[in-house]
């Protein structure tokens, strides 16, 4: 978990520190650049990853230098975004006029937003899962001090099937308490751990804190593992 923790956060800093690059160039070519009147001359289709045809338009322009110069956008799309004689408003950096883009939000901004928003949901990944032991055991350590201490049957180990990591489920171990006061029965299950524990419990009764206010707020012990 702390790789793939590691990983998730790694990708998206590069990938928001790609799209803060890709902004400053495309700020800077904006600032620099020369306006143009151009027109869509034809459609190039090319095959997507998901094997899909998107196609990019071609764009023919004259530049203030009275030559007619010719670009194939960098954004394709499925539908086209553009028609076969449609007419375009063009940026132009005047020392390489061939260096030119539809002015337009997804054709100059489209590479920022998609990195900027795959780095941040990334990141965000990384940050949660890097978070959430911390809150857990902030939580334990209260509940200790405030929760109601008692002391469950242990009834087996089970896997986690509902959390699945590189193909494997983790292990929890399962308890049950009757209620004296209502006669309710209760099952607690501990924290994920990533090993089979079932070797390590020897005994029958285990403790569990619970919130008296809210029962299914609890923390169940599992320091003896460390301790077998």
């Amino acid at each position: 978990m702390k790789i793939i923790t590691i990983a998730f956060t790694a990708v998206g800093v590069v990938l928001l520190a790609v799209a803060v690059g890709l902004g400053l160039n495309t700020q800077r070519f904006v600032a620099e650049s020369h306006t143009a009147t151009g027109q869509v001359v034809a459609l190039d289709a090319s095959r997507s990853s998901d094997g899909g045809t998107t196609w990019r338009p071609v764009v023919s322009f004259r530049a203030g230098d009275g030559q007619t110069y010719r670009f194939s956008s960098q954004v394709s799309s499925n539908p086209p975004a553009y028609k076969r004689g449609e007419t375009v408003t063009v940026l132009y950096a005047p020392e390489q006029p061939d260096n030119a883009r539809i002015k337009g939000l997804f054709s100059l901004w489209g590479g920022v937003l998609i990195c900027a928003l795959v780095g941040v949901m990334f990141t965000s990944v990384g940050g949660v899962a890097a978070l959430a032991p911390l809150w857990a055991r902030r939580r334990a350590a209260q509940l200790r001090q405030t929760g109601r201490r008692i002391e469950t049957r242990f009834q087996g180990v089970e896997a986690n099937t509902r959390l699945t990591v590189n193909g494997r489920h983790p292990q929890r171990i399962v308890t049950q308490w009757q209620n004296p006061a209502t006669g309710e029965v209760q099952v607690f299950f501990s924290r994920n751990l990533w090993f089979d524990p079932s070797e390590h419990i020897r005994q029958h009764s285990i403790t569990v804190w619970m919130d008296p206010q809210k029962p299914g707020r609890y923390v169940m012990d599992t320091d003896f593992l460390a301790r077998s």
